[in-house]
């Protein structure tokens, strides 16, 4: 039989065993949330990097096409959302030279 202090001590361990263990699932329990919460913004970053080689070439192409069409409209658009369009240089070729005079 156990004497009155030593069953205060056996119940007060088991008192602070069990607190213990409640606050053991509670982190348990807010880790996998946080777990989850991390998942999903890796997946959404993931997609988003694949995303971004599609983005890079729907530009190029919107930009090309601005361009090749000399669309002031297209160009504001894009310019809107703070991409800049730069025409390329233009090509001197030996006839468009020999038009203006120029020697080869």
């Amino acid at each position: 039989m156990l004497a009155r202090w030593q069953f205060m001590i056996a119940t007060l361990v088991g008192i602070l065993v069990a607190a213990a263990a409640g606050y053991t699932m509670t982190l348990f329990s807010q880790n996998r949330a946080a777990q989850a919460e991390l998942a999903t913004r890796a997946q959404y970053l993931q997609q988003s990097v694949q995303a971004e080689v599609l983005y890079r070439e729907l530009i190029k192409g919107l930009a090309d096409l601005s361009i090749r069409n000399q669309d002031k409209a297209l160009t504001d658009l894009l310019a809107g959302q703070g991409i800049t369009v730069n025409a390329p240089p233009a090509v001197s070729t030996p006839s468009t030279d020999a038009r203006k005079g120029a020697r080869p």
